[in-house]
């Protein structure tokens, strides 16, 4: 379950890197390029799927706004439901929140309360089984609250995975679920 090198360099090398934005000394790692590349979406998502399979998940979670891209394509091939976990203020029904600190200030993503079935509980009874899925973990602020909204509505988030991880940054640090990252840069 382990990418090839071959892979890994198809995946890496169809992310393009942008210097400087949004601020000097940054450089962002543009996926739009890896999206609109259909080897290395196609080899990315086989990977993923490959490695899913056996967890028996019933549910994906994607972060607003990438994590609904890779998260909805995921949860079609492993035939589970998807939930967006958005940022405040974007969902229409009654929803439970969860703060994170930001370099200044603060921020909030929020999910349904009933995203994961009643009681965060799967037709069996029992506490979903959730994946929860982003683009990339940096400081891993937004998946900490992510993975804990899980949890606060009673479901089991079995897994966090990210297609790229800023390992210098330490962002794992604090998530209680396992952490997989396709490709780590440090």
């Amino acid at each position: 379950m382990t990418l090839t090198p071959e892979e890994k360099t198809i995946i890496l090398d169809s992310i393009r890197d942008i210097p400087d934005f949004p601020k000097p000394g940054i450089v962002f790692k543009d996926i739009t390029t890896l999206l609109n590349n259909p080897k290395a979406l196609s080899t990315l998502m086989d990977h993923l799927t490959e490695r899913y399979l056996g967890y028996d998940l019933d549910y994906i979670a994607g972060i607003d706004a990438r994590g609904f891209i890779f998260g909805s394509i995921l949860a079609d091939r492993l035939g589970v439901g998807f939930v967006p976990v958005r940022k405040k203020g974007k969902l229409p029904y009654t929803t439970v929140a969860e703060k994170y600190s930001l370099e200044y200030g603060f921020d909030e993503v929020e999910i349904h309360i009933d995203a994961f079935g009643e009681n965060g509980c799967c037709s069996t009874g029992e506490r979903s089984k959730v994946l929860l899925m982003d683009d990339l973990i940096a400081t891993g602020g937004t998946a900490k609250a992510a993975a804990n909204l899980i949890d606060k509505v009673g479901a089991h988030c079995v897994e966090a995975c990210f297609i790229m991880e800023l390992g210098f940054l330490n962002g794992r640090e604090g998530i209680e679920a396992p952490v997989y990252s396709v490709l780590e840069i440090d």
